[in-house]
């Protein structure tokens, strides 16, 4: 399937990374971004992997998520699929207060 980042998935990712070079350097940083990009790639091959979101959010309705890959575990990627196309809309800290956060429903 085609994968196509929306710009609030690009954004969390860019934020992300930028913290990595700040706080770990710029090698940490870029194998934040290969994890992602390996992320991206198998939910592009498997789509059906990652379970449906259980939320009251409608505009959330039918998204899916998927944990990155080690070492970059505690990040959560959200997608919906339509059509033959897996939409990548968030990218976010799956230690955060995520049912409450009004972030995740920004869907761009």
């Amino acid at each position: 399937m085609n994968v196509r980042r929306t710009d609030y998935f690009i954004a969390d990712v860019e934020q992300q990374f930028e913290w990595y070079v700040h706080n770990g350097g710029s090698e940490i940083a870029n194998r934040y971004l290969k994890a992602i990009e390996v992320t991206c790639s198998l939910i592009g091959t498997h789509p059906l992997l990652g379970p449906v979101l259980q939320t009251k959010h409608s505009q959330l309705e039918g998204w899916r998520f998927f944990v990155v890959f080690r070492p970059f575990n505690k990040h959560i990627l959200f997608y919906e699929i339509r059509g033959n196309e897996v939409i990548m809309r968030r990218a976010m800290d799956g230690r955060r207060d995520l049912p409450s956060s009004d972030e995740v429903t920004r869907t761009g």
